[in-house]
């Protein structure tokens, strides 16, 4: 989306990697995901005991109600009007039943408590850690990516860490040990027809609903795609609303849109035609498994092998393990569908940064007003379309260097070259790019940023207050230097003159101020950053001439004693310029002053005398 990144005068990147095709994620197995999570987990390894302590607490006691019921039972054996089973049984009976539920019901609860912190601290550690990564990616991936389908499945990636915690530990394991302790019970007391009755119905019941949610895991997965596309178009439609607007392209958005979503439909009812017979498969296991037991139970009673007791103790287990196998295979679907989100989002943190820090990277050092060179410097987004050929020139400290040239020429290159959102292409061959003679691919990112604050041609402001946009040059800074920072933009009297002053929302990237006022809170925050190289990209594009002048006085004054980059189309922004490049194709074919250029009569006289006559 053009509203992600700014304008710029250079063809924008389309491959991953410097012209190598993109490479799809690698295929990730449950096995490999599960691994990925379990260090997060583990880091409250204590909290993990505990919990799985508790649960199997709250099984014992659920697997004693039918060993409760069974001896209550066959103990009935008194006669009508007997003052014993009237006071005694009913007691008996209600306190130890009230007694196992309250246990089962506290161990439960103590089990989540434990757990929390846990569950709530994996998500936020692996949250930030893919926001952080993201933030580390470089400019070609933001470039080329969905904002609406990415948010999306970091979205789902952390529910997904809730989910798949929740199942597992809360519904998967303890169906698990109950399901162990029924049929050794079953076993013990009984002859091994019940277990092994038990054993296989639930072996069927697992290879069935494993088999089926694999296969449907597909169409999981083809969903989670439409849903992401739909997102990121609706996404994309609403953050371009102006240029909707101005083409009168309401209905096509919205066939464009419902387009997706007819997709994800069909993709859904797929889905939910497998699942009714994932559920039919699974309930027609359970039943038969049941009428089994159950029969068996029964003829054991007519034969005398089995008490009444025991029938009522067979049914009690039976109806106890039905209600969790009932639904394990919707947990053991959505325990899929949560992998496959996890999946997403950790694709995302194993996407390899282009530009990132060496081992040994220092910061840089920098003094007041450092020198910056760029030395042969070649470049390219994409091999077949070199950008930069052999571009060197210094910027003097405390002095300012400007480039003009035609669109396209490389000029905005340059400032993202010196940011190092990409690496030169030609170290091998000396091409370096310094500041204060510290290779920037020597030192860490983090530094080099620090050290240089930009006016760019196309401002992005976050949705928030003018005095936030402003103070996110320098955060914690107080209020009187933002407004300092505003006075020295010109642009403190239009804010004081709104209703809310530096507390007027700016809307989203801050489409509620004009071209012009944008800019100038784009000054006024690298003002207040107040960083020892300064680059000005178009700084003055979105202004009138007459603020255009106004503005340039404050901005040859923010550069006093920086080392500055100025990038211009408008040649008489420069003038005053300690040397100005003209670039063209690349390459810089004019260097020299205003005065300098104009007497050589080239390239650089023929750009000023075509906007003289134009003005």
């Amino acid at each position: 989306m053009r509203s992600r990144a700014s304008t710029v005068d250079t063809p924008l990147p389309t491959p991953v990697g410097a012209g190598a095709p993109v490479q799809p994620p690698r295929a990730r197995s449950d096995r490999d995901t599960l691994k990925r999570l379990f260090p997060y987990l583990w880091e409250y390894k204590w909290r993990v005991l505990a919990a799985l302590s508790f649960m199997v607490g709250a099984k014992l006691a659920n697997v004693g109600v039918p060993l409760l019921l069974k001896n209550l039972v066959d103990a009935m054996n008194f006669r009508p009007g007997d003052v014993q089973a009237v006071l005694v049984v009913p007691v008996a009976l209600l306190l130890a039943y009230g007694l196992l539920r309250l246990s089962t019901s506290v161990f439960t609860e103590l089990r989540e408590l434990v757990f929390a912190k846990a569950t709530e601290g994996a998500a936020r550690r692996i949250s930030l850690e893919v926001f952080r990564h993201l933030h580390a990616l470089s400019l070609r991936f933001h470039l080329e990516r969905q904002t609406g389908g990415m948010t999306r499945d970091i979205e789902r990636g952390t529910r997904g860490v809730h989910s798949l915690i929740s199942y597992s530990l809360y519904s998967i394991i303890p169906t698990l040990i109950e399901v162990t302790l029924v049929l050794s019970l079953l076993a013990i007391k009984f002859d091994a027809w019940f277990a092994g009755i038990a054993a296989i119905a639930l072996v069927f019941y697992i290879f069935f609903t494993v088999t089926v949610t694999e296969w449907r895991t597909q169409f999981r997965k083809a969903m989670n795609e439409l849903d992401s596309s739909a997102h990121s178009r609706a996404i994309d439609s609403l953050l371009n609303y102006e240029t909707v607007k101005y083409f009168n392209n309401e209905d096509f958005e919205a066939r464009r849109y419902d387009e997706s979503l007819l997709r994800y439909r069909r993709a859904a009812i797929k889905s939910q035609n497998t699942l009714s017979l994932l559920n039919a498969g699974q309930q027609l296991i359970i039943a038969t498994g049941l009428v089994a037991m159950l029969w068996r139970a029964t003829q054991g009673v007519v034969d005398g092998r089995m008490t009444l007791g025991d029938l009522v103790m067979v049914n009690a287990f039976m109806i106890q393990l039905y209600i969790p196998l009932g639904f394990l295979g919707v947990i053991y679907r959505e325990i899929k569908q949560s992998l496959t989100d996890l999946e997403k989002m950790f694709n995302l943190l194993e996407k390899e940064r282009e530009v990132a820090d060496d081992p040994l990277a220092q910061p840089l050092q920098v003094e007041a007003s450092p020198a910056v060179k760029f030395v042969n410097v070649s470049f390219a987004y994409e091999p077949a379309r070199p950008i930069l050929h052999q571009v060197s020139f210094e910027i003097p400290p405390g002095k300012t260097v400007a480039v003009v040239g035609s669109s396209g020429a490389g000029k905005s290159t340059l400032a993202r070259l010196l940011y190092r959102f990409y690496d030169v292409s030609n170290p091998d061959e000396g091409g370096r790019i310094t500041i204060a003679g510290q290779d920037i691919r020597h030192v860490t990112q983090a530094s080099v940023r620090q050290a240089i604050g930009i006016v760019p041609q196309d401002t992005v402001l976050f949705n928030d207050t003018v005095e936030y946009n402003i103070a996110y040059g320098k955060p914690g800074a107080s209020r009187a230097e933002v407004e300092e920072a505003a006075r020295a933009a010109r642009i403190h009297d239009f804010i004081a003159s709104t209703p809310s002053g530096y507390n007027t929302m700016v809307g989203e990237r801050g489409l509620k101020l004009s071209g012009g006022e944008k800019q100038r809170v784009a000054i006024a925050r690298t003002l207040l950053k107040n960083p020892p190289v300064v680059i000005f990209d178009e700084a003055t594009s979105a202004l009138d001439s007459a603020n255009e002048r106004a503005i340039q006085a404050e901005l040859r004054a923010a550069a006093q004693n920086k080392t500055t980059l100025v990038i211009a189309h408008r040649l008489s922004t420069v003038v005053d310029a300690h040397e100005i490049l003209v670039m063209d194709g690349g390459r810089v074919i004019e260097r020299g002053t205003h005065g300098q250029l104009l007497a050589l009569g080239q390239r650089y006289a023929q750009m000023w005398a075509l906007q003289q006559s134009s003005e």
